[in-house]
């Protein structure tokens, strides 16, 4: 049976949900050089954690030889894909979509080595043939190898039909468009793989076959799976809002917190799946139990951030962090806020404990800080007044609560 190291690694890392002939992409992957795409919309101008699991797979194929595509939607964002959404997207102009664009690449670009060799990722748009397309040649060329039957049977259109969500026509031919591009992307650059998350499974399904039953070849697919918290919540966001990979959109410090933040039972994970730590070194990490797992989540935080915002960033934040809550700097300079043990167990509400504390006058001039953005939890931007505060969010011991850059207060149990 054929084997590959990327393929190998990519299973012991947590990256492979399914694929469409795993035996066949080994034999490729062995056999030289294979060029992947995966597709991006640009439907913000920054991507956030929750796209890192695809970013780092593109890494990872870069480490193995293998050459990366990252493909722009610059035409399909125009009709938006109805995988995993309850609703239609909103349309964008031209405009915003040139300015996303922009703002994905920079997001991809510190994980990702773009150039001309051989294993250099390669930044494309799909605007470069879809926007060229015509209407009725579309139609004869691949209308006649979809059926609605079978695009009815894949859970990006079954699920909204379930849930009895419209589902527009325009949103309905993604689908095609997406097969389409695989079908461009191997005739003029060669690529054989699309990978993905597991919602676009059956898109990626659907361009392999299309290649297949009109160019003769065999392409692939390969999916990861969904990633979310051990507690169940979706990967990407906290209770103060998305963790974005730009540092215009979220500067380093909040960003290193994020992931210091990361709940017991998801380190090892997302030590596989996020960082380049060597695998038997995150095998110790996790095993560590107590209060030393703390130092297994500072690697974590550490390693993630170096990627993403630079070895310097992340060693000056991890430096602040360890000086705020572990040297005594904060407890010898902010004043401290006592709550009662059993309250912060059940939970304060950010509103109430802001005026209590002393940062804000009154429940009312707290729901205004942070509406206006100058709240923060441990050091992490508050955006949810409905927010609670609990012991889930100490950190050696302690909660920082801020108001603006200069007031602060330690939340303790006492």
């Amino acid at each position: 049976m054929p084997t590959s190291p990327f393929l190998e690694e990519a299973r012991a890392r947590g990256f492979l949900f399914q694929c469409t002939d795993e035996q066949a992409l080994a034999a490729a992957l062995e056999a030289g050089s294979v060029a992947g795409y995966i597709g991006f919309d640009l439907t913000a101008d920054s991507l956030h954690v929750g796209s890192l699991v695809p970013i780092m797979l593109m890494r990872l194929m870069q480490k193995h030889g293998h050459k990366p595509v990252a493909l722009m939607g610059g035409g399909t964002t125009r009709i938006g894909d109805p995988s995993g959404k309850d609703e239609s997207r909103r349309m964008m102009t031209s405009e915003q979509i040139t300015a996303n664009k922009a703002g994905i690449q920079a997001s991809i670009a510190p994980f990702v080595r773009f150039g001309d060799g051989p294993a250099d990722a390669m930044l494309l748009d799909n605007a470069e043939w879809l926007d060229k397309l015509g209407w009725i040649d579309l139609l004869r060329d691949v209308g006649p190898h979809f059926t609605v039957n079978r695009m009815l049977t894949f859970d990006s259109v079954k699920l909204r039909l379930d849930r009895e969500q419209p589902l527009t026509f325009l949103e309905f031919n993604y689908m095609i468009l997406q097969s389409y591009d695989f079908r461009e992307l191997m005739r003029r650059y060669g690529v054989v793989l699309q990978m993905g998350g597991s919602d676009q499974w059956g898109n990626i399904v659907s361009g392999a076959e299309l290649i297949r039953r009109t160019d003769g070849k065999q392409a692939f697919g390969l999916t990861t799976p969904l990633i979310t918290t051990a507690s169940g919540a979706k990967m990407g966001k906290s209770a103060a809002g998305a963790i974005w990979l730009r540092p215009e959109r979220l500067d380093a410090y909040a960003f290193w917190q994020f992931w210091r933040n990361t709940e017991d039972g998801d380190v090892g994970r997302f030590l596989r799946l996020f960082t380049d730590i060597p695998l038997d070194e995150i095998t110790r990490l996790e095993t560590l139990q107590g209060a030393e797992i703390n130092e297994a989540k500072k690697v974590l935080a550490t390693a993630v951030t170096t990627l993403a915002h630079g070895a310097d960033a992340a060693e000056q934040v991890a430096d602040t962090a360890r000086r705020a809550f572990e040297e005594g700097e904060a407890a010898s300079s902010l004043p401290t806020h006592l709550v009662e043990p059993a309250a912060l167990e059940a939970g304060i509400p950010v509103v109430r404990l802001l005026a209590e504390a002393g940062l804000a006058a009154s429940n009312g001039e707290a729901r205004r800080l942070i509406r206006g953005g100058g709240a923060r939890v441990n050091d992490v931007p508050v955006t949810d007044e409905a927010m609670v505060v609990s012991a889930a969010d100490l950190r050696d011991g302690a909660v920082k609560l801020s108001a603006g850059r200069k007031q602060h207060r330690l939340v303790r149990a006492g």
